[in-house]
C-alpha cells in the first residue's frame, strides 16, 4: 500500500513539474503583454517605447520600505514622454498595486490597476473612479501637492462608501509621483539601465 502511494505520489508530482514547465513560458509572455499595454494606455495611447527601466526603494510615511518600478518612455523620435511607474500600498482587503502615468512635468495622463483585493462593488470601483469624467477625477492633475480624500480636506472625491481604498490609491498614486520624481532622467546621472536596479 505504501509502495502504491508512493508511486501515485511521484507520478503526480511528475505530471504537475511538466505542466507547470510548458505553462510557465506562455504565462510570462502574457504578463509581459498586460504590462506593455498597461504602459501604453496609462501614458495615453500612441506609439511609445521604454527606453529605461529603473527600480527605486523608498521609505513611505510609516518608515517602512517600497519598491517602486519607473518605465521611462519615449516616442519614435526619441523625446521623453514621461514615465509610467507601479506602485503598491495597503488597501482595505490587501494590497493595492497601480500603474500611473506621467508626463515630464508630473502631470496624471492615466492609470490602471494591476492588482487587488478590494471589495468588488465598492473598493474594486477604482478602476473607473479616478478616471477622466468619473467623480474623483484626478487625470490631469500634479501630485507636487498630494492629492487628499475631501474627507480628509482634499481635493478629490472619494468612492461611495470606500474611504479606506480612496485613501491607499491616493497614497499609492502620491507614492509613485515621489518616485518618479526622485528618478533621474539622465543616464549619466546615475539612473540604472534598462533591467537594473538602484539602491
Amino acid at each position: 500500500m505504501v509502495l502504491v502511494l508512493t508511486g501515485v505520489a511521484v507520478i503526480t508530482g511528475c505530471i504537475l513539474a511538466y505542466v507547470n514547465h510548458v505553462t510557465e513560458g506562455p504565462i510570462a509572455l502574457q504578463k509581459e503583454k498586460t504590462l506593455a499595454d498597461g504602459i501604453k494606455a496609462v501614458m495615453g495611447g500612441g506609439e511609445l517605447n521604454v527606453a529605461k527601466t529603473d527600480t527605486v526603494k523608498q521609505n513611505d510615511s510609516k518608515g517602512k520600505e517600497m519598491t517602486y518600478i519607473i518605465y521611462q518612455t519615449q516616442d519614435a523620435q526619441k523625446n521623453d514622454l514621461g514615465a509610467a511607474v507601479e506602485s503598491t500600498t495597503s488597501g482595505f482587503g490587501g494590497d493595492l498595486k497601480i500603474l500611473v502615468g506621467f508626463d515630464a512635468q508630473g502631470n496624471i495622463l492615466g492609470y490602471t490597476l494591476l492588482e487587488h483585493a478590494e471589495t468588488p462593488g465598492l473598493g474594486a470601483k477604482a478602476d473607473k473612479w479616478f478616471q477622466k469624467g468619473a467623480k474623483g477625477d484626478i487625470i490631469g492633475k500634479n501630485p507636487a501637492e498630494e492629492l487628499v480624500v475631501s474627507k480628509d480636506g482634499g481635493q478629490v472625491d472619494a468612492i461611495t462608501a470606500s474611504t479606506i481604498t480612496s485613501r491607499a490609491f491616493l497614497l499609492a498614486v502620491n507614492n509613485a509621483y515621489k518616485a518618479f520624481k526622485a528618478t533621474p532622467v539622465d543616464g549619466e546621472t546615475g539612473a540604472t539601465k534598462k533591467g537594473g536596479s538602484k539602491e
